[in-house]
């Protein structure tokens, strides 16, 4: 009877090693599985991409407003009559609005 067991238990585990470990096994399944899920998750994001592209390209052909804005962002361009006032910060007046005085280094 011992060695019947011990045989069927054998057979057993050469049974079950092609469905868990084999080509078609459980584990290639499931890491299939996983790198489907991760390609489906990509082609949602180049699905929205791309759907903003279009409505920005159908934009383009049909309004002058995404046009002009675009000229106002990436060129810098204004209107006729209109009037540019740009603003830069002063690095050396912030220092004396925030009350720290420069140091005299002294060289050794």
């Amino acid at each position: 009877m011992r060695p019947i067991t011990i045989t069927l238990a054998v057979l057993l585990i050469i049974i079950q090693y092609p469905l868990w470990l084999g080509k078609g096994g459980w584990m290639r399944v499931w890491e299939l599985h996983r790198q489907l899920e991760a390609v489906q998750a990509k082609n949602e994001e180049q699905k929205a991409k791309n759907a903003k592209l279009a409505s920005e390209v159908q934009n383009l052909k049909e309004g002058t407003e995404a046009i002009e804005e675009r000229a106002r962002s990436e060129l810098s361009m204004i209107k006729k009559g209109e009037i540019f006032i740009q603003l830069v910060d002063n690095p050396k007046t912030d220092k004396k609005t925030t009350g720290e005085a420069e140091k005299p280094t002294e060289k050794e």
